[in-house]
């Protein structure tokens, strides 16, 4: 406000020392009357942001006043600075009417101006001074007015994309958050619970020999040691950066042709537990092989959390897809032993991740696990649950039902009314 202030009062004050140099046409009034005009004009300087159409009224009605006593120098100039001030800051469609609007009056302007004189070259003359004092104020503003609108629209630009920045960082935070999660659930839980089953069966039997004990505490220093190894490597994993950490990752990342190791946890753990491989063991795509690995350890954790012997466990490598099926009996036996609410919607998915299936749920007297992972890269992640469902007849071997959505009803009991396995 001082600076507008401030503005105004220098116009007025170059203004009048254009009067008193004789910058103006005498028409014979009084030289003080000319400063009438040119005050009007100064006033409307006054509000040139607050109020635009009220400046740019003074304007006009000090130009009128001005053109019938004078004209003087100071007043017109200022009365540019009235036009610029409601075309930079007055609503948009005003500044397009006023660039029309100056435009045609200085064509008119010129044009009378050489028919009076009856001089085409005061035609020219004319026509250029009008175009000055009236059209370059009004497109300069324009200009600006282009400018500040774009320098707006990139603001808001900047500010979209610093937003959808933030939400693609907390979306990869979220997306890490639950990765980890179930790697660790899928990590511990294996080890833990045969800690836990171990150490019950030890704390509930008084009749066992100096031998059998001691195999009971060295399982369960195995699987402390080995649940600690692995806590380790994925923490050192975290810790690194860069190439190093995917170099880590690969040599740490289980894979599913170390399947004998997780069903001998098991049979350490008291359960009866086989293992049949169908096909040729080959590589396998490093997300098949871990999420493969990882369900077949948490279908064994369940195994030894809520089920009974015996346990059979089943890799079938096929041309195009790998199938990873465990089936446990269901006893009586309980364990006693808390579950997260997570193991099947980790193993669902780890499927999906890869464009797998998973189907879970009772088959009789037994219950059954079957992942079926695709194999081929280019259909990795393009597979969902919609496509194929899974039948769980055929002796718990698994095979697909034709249709979408189709089930035989006879075999199944929906995993979905026993997420609590988990």
């Amino acid at each position: 406000m001082n600076r507008v202030v401030l503005w105004a009062g220098l116009a007025f004050a170059v203004g009048v020392v254009l009067i008193a140099g004789g910058a103006y046409v005498p028409r014979g009034v009084p030289t003080w009357v000319l400063g009438v005009p040119l005050a009007i004009t100064c006033v409307g300087v006054l509000l040139r942001q607050r109020s635009p159409l009220a400046c740019l009224g003074l304007g006009v009605l000090a130009i009128v006043l001005d053109g019938l006593v004078g004209p003087s120098l100071g007043t017109v100039l200022i009365f540019t600075d009235n036009l610029y001030a409601a075309a930079l800051y007055g609503p948009a469609p005003l500044a397009r009417i006023l660039l029309g609007v100056t435009s045609a009056l200085a064509v008119v302007g010129g044009a009378v101006a050489g028919f009076i004189a009856s001089d085409w070259r005061m035609l020219a003359v004319a026509g250029v001074q009008a175009g000055l004092v009236l059209v370059t104020p009004v497109t300069t503003a324009l200009v600006l007015r282009e400018q500040r609108d774009r320098a707006a629209v990139e603001r808001a630009r900047a500010e979209q994309v610093a937003r959808l920045a933030e939400l693609d960082r907390q979306a990869a935070i979220t997306s890490e958050r639950t990765r980890m999660a179930r790697e660790l659930h899928d990590m511990i839980a294996n080890h833990f619970s045969a800690i836990a089953i171990q150490s019950t069966a030890a704390l509930s039997r008084k009749d066992l020999d100096r031998e059998t004990v001691r195999k009971v505490m060295e399982s369960v220093r195995e699987n402390s040691v080995k649940g600690m190894a692995e806590m380790r490597s994925m923490i050192g994993l975290l810790r690194q950066e860069g190439d190093e950490a995917e170099g880590s990752a690969g040599a740490m990342r289980p894979r599913l042709a170390d399947a004998e190791t997780l069903v001998e946890r098991v049979r350490r753990a008291g359960l009866t537990a086989d293992m049949r491989v169908e096909g040729t063991v080959r590589e396998l795509p490093a997300s098949v092989d871990l999420a493969g690995y990882r369900i077949l350890q948490e279908a064994l954790t369940n195994a030894l959390k809520h089920g009974d012997s015996p346990v059979s466990v089943l890799l079938s490598y096929e041309e195009e897809r790998v199938l990873v099926r465990v089936v446990n009996a269901l006893g009586e036996r309980r364990t006693g032993l808390p579950g997260a609410g997570a193991g099947l919607i980790g193993m669902r998915e780890r499927a999906s991740l890869v464009g797998g299936i998973l189907e879970a749920g009772r088959n009789g007297d037994e219950w059954l696990v079957l992942a079926d992972l695709p194999t081929v890269e280019e259909t990795l992640g393009a597979r969902t649950s919609r496509g194929s469902t899974w039948v769980f007849g055929d002796g718990g071997r698994g095979r697909r039902a034709s249709g979408e959505g189709r089930r035989e009803p006879e075999d199944v009991e929906r995993a979905s009314v026993v997420e609590e396995r988990a």
